[in-house]
């Protein structure tokens, strides 16, 4: 079964989402080739990628910016050519991952396979339900397979070791029902949420913006980790929406997830009870939060985070 996963891509370099859709399409037992959307210098890095046979790289114009509808029927081509046709199409469950994979399923007219958690078999693979509260196992009967990745499932590959060819594609080219306009990306020194090994999260009890700052930021700060959020702090304007973990928000996975002040509603809960430690601090016993937890501290946050920060 050769499989061709798409590359997830920032500031026109492989993003670490793509290493763990490359080991989740190894997984499935035939060659694994990447596309690659965009400039040069990021096919030559995917290149590199362990475990990848060969690169495809399309450097039309049109697929520059990852549109969707421009970079489906490109990929549903390249699926379904005569004689070289892939039996299996993977994304990350990213944004861009999540817009184009559908598109794909429906010109291929076959069921999409989302937010896997595992490969069972050529055409079996686990994937969570009820907001992650189970895990179905799922078998395709498809010809052809779409699948989206929950990256934090599956170990990234190595990014260097490889030594794929590369081989210049071509497609339909602008469709002409989008054009991209701009992109208002959020700057950061901190890690991005999606790839950090360690999270610091605030809830709705830090009361506002400023003391969200005054209390998580310098936790955050001596840890040398990325901050996040409840939806009930985004929602009340203590922080971005790009700050949100959860079902709605963003799924992590991190080393350590440090959560203050965050009661454990389901919809949290589907976004980080994968990670390896987490550590709880909330004055109420009965939070849900503390049956996830691997460490939890039942005290007033207010007390309790500056004193740990002051000890770091």
């Amino acid at each position: 079964m050769t499989a061709l996963v798409l590359a997830e891509l920032s500031d026109g370099a492989v993003a670490p989402a793509t290493l763990s859709a490359v080991t989740a399409a190894a997984q499935l037992g035939g060659p694994v080739h990447v596309l690659v959307a965009g400039a040069q210098g990021a096919a030559d890095e995917a290149a590199k990628i362990a475990g990848v046979e060969k690169v495809l790289h399309a450097g039309d114009a049109a697929y520059a910016d990852m549109l969707a509808e421009n970079v489906a029927p490109l990929v549903a081509g390249l699926m379904a050519k005569d004689g070289v046709g892939y039996d299996a199409f993977l994304a990350p469950a990213t944004t861009t991952g999540k817009n184009v994979a559908p598109r794909v399923a429906a010109l291929l007219d076959v069921m999409q396979v989302s937010d896997i958690l595992s490969v069972e078999g050529p055409k079996s693979f686990t994937r969570p339900i009820y907001a992650g509260n189970a895990i179905a196992t799922v078998e395709s009967s498809d010809a052809k397979l779409v699948i989206t990745v929950r990256t934090t499932a599956f170990d990234k590959a190595a990014a260097e070791g490889g030594s794929a060819s590369v081989e210049a594609v071509s497609g339909p080219g602008d469709a002409g029902l989008s054009s991209f306009v701009g992109l208002e990306a959020v700057k950061s020194d901190r890690p991005e949420l999606t790839s950090a090994g360690t999270i610091v999260s605030g809830g709705r009890a830090l009361k506002d913006s400023e003391t969200f700052a005054e209390v998580i930021t310098p936790l955050a700060d001596k840890l040398g980790a990325a901050i996040g959020a409840s939806r009930a702090a985004v929602d009340a304007g203590y922080v971005p929406n790009d700050y949100q973990v959860g079902q709605t928000g963003k799924i992590v996975a991190p080393e350590l997830y440090v959560a203050v002040g965050i009661s454990g509603a389901i919809q949290h809960l589907a976004g980080m009870k994968d990670s390896k430690v987490i550590v709880a601090i909330n004055k109420d016993p009965d939070a849900p939060i503390f049956q996830v937890a691997d460490l939890g501290l039942v005290a007033d946050l207010f007390e309790a985070v500056p004193e740990m920060t002051a000890k770091l």
